[in-house]
């Protein structure tokens, strides 16, 4: 269902080492349409985070056409990266002390299940990300016994 952008603050040599290591990059399970890196994110100043970089998507939507607030979901472990665009923000859990609690992180696994449902929506932008755990218990209880298992 997803075309896949992965944008990280850090430089780009060390996006492409770890997806490599992932075995994300070269792997055609995976529709990667770009990897962006810092360079590609904008300084802004709010009153609650103070002066921050973000990943604004209309940087994304400006240079794909087939892109645009109906049909984009952007996951990020800041809620300040997508200051610009909290419509399409969906928070997710840092994945820290991986040697610890690599078995027991569902959270990517629930995510597929609950992105598959809504990439069957016509449009993504009336969708409160906030709640996409309740939304994914709501619509989609087989899905999640198998992911429990």
């Amino acid at each position: 269902y997803y075309d896949i952008i992965f944008w990280s603050a850090t430089n780009m040599k060390w996006v492409e080492v770890k997806l490599k290591e992932l075995g994300v990059l070269g792997n055609d399970q995976y529709k990667i349409v770009c990897l962006l890196d810092h360079k590609a994110m904008v300084t802004v100043q709010t009153e609650k985070y103070g002066v921050f970089d973000c990943k604004p998507l209309q940087f994304i939507w400006s240079k794909f056409d087939e892109y645009n607030e109906d049909n984009t979901v952007m996951l990020d472990d800041l809620r300040r990266n997508y200051i610009m665009n909290k419509q399409q923000g969906l928070v997710i859990r840092p994945f820290k002390k991986a040697h610890l609690t690599r078995h027991l992180d569902k959270e990517l696994l629930y995510l597929k299940h609950y992105l598959t449902l809504v990439g069957q929506l016509p449009k993504l932008s009336h969708l409160d990300h906030r709640k996409w755990e309740r939304y994914l218990q709501k619509h989609a209880a087989g899905a999640l016994e198998s992911v429990q298992q």
